[in-house]
């Protein structure tokens, strides 16, 4: 199987062939497709835009070579180097999410940002379209100063929305994870 080609643009890859657009779509529901808010499956004709930890996972597993274009309009190869820079440039605590996101994604769910939802992900178990996130996932790490008022907020957004509330607490020191899921019970 060839690598998919990527574009880096600013903080998003973007997959210009509609043929692998659909296919790395197909293969995990990675992306999005450009314009197209709740795609029905992979049939779209649109470029597939990759979130930049989507995009970064993707060159670590070998399935995606990202490049850019200069002025000359000369592609250029982003090295893996290049691009963990630029993650980090554009993530705080990059490495805590990224370890969070692999290890979710390693285990077969599908994950993607979970801004509207005022956190780091949002957390699918078969994919947009086919379920609704069930899980909302932040990431902290250990000696991160969390309130109880923090944790109440995330939990009463999550339960608002009908989904279960995760902290996902990260080891850097040895790349673990602890996830940490909150219940809410009506007394």
């Amino acid at each position: 199987m060839e690598n998919i080609k990527g574009e880096l643009i600013e903080n998003r890859v973007v997959i210009w062939s509609i043929d692998h657009a659909r296919q790395l779509f197909r293969e995990g529901f990675y992306g999005k497709p450009l314009g197209i808010p709740k795609p029905k499956g992979d049939d779209f004709s649109a470029p597939l835009i990759l979130d930049l930890i989507e995009g970064y996972y993707l060159v670590k597993k070998g399935r995606l070579d990202v490049y850019t274009v200069d002025g000359n309009d000369k592609r250029r190869s982003v090295s893996m180097k290049e691009m963990v820079s630029i993650c980090r440039k554009e993530y705080a605590h990059f490495d805590s999410k990224y370890i969070v996101f692999a290890t979710l994604r390693d285990k077969g769910y599908v994950v993607t940002p979970g801004i509207k939802f005022g956190c780091d992900f949002a957390v699918y178990e078969h994919g947009p379209g086919i379920d609704h996130a069930p899980y909302l996932v932040q990431v902290v790490n250990p000696g991160d100063m969390l309130t109880a008022t923090t944790v109440v907020l995330y939990g009463r957004l999550a339960t608002t929305v009908r989904k279960q509330f995760i902290l996902a607490v990260v080891r850097l020191k040895d790349k673990s994870v602890t996830f940490l899921a909150f219940d809410w019970w009506r007394a």
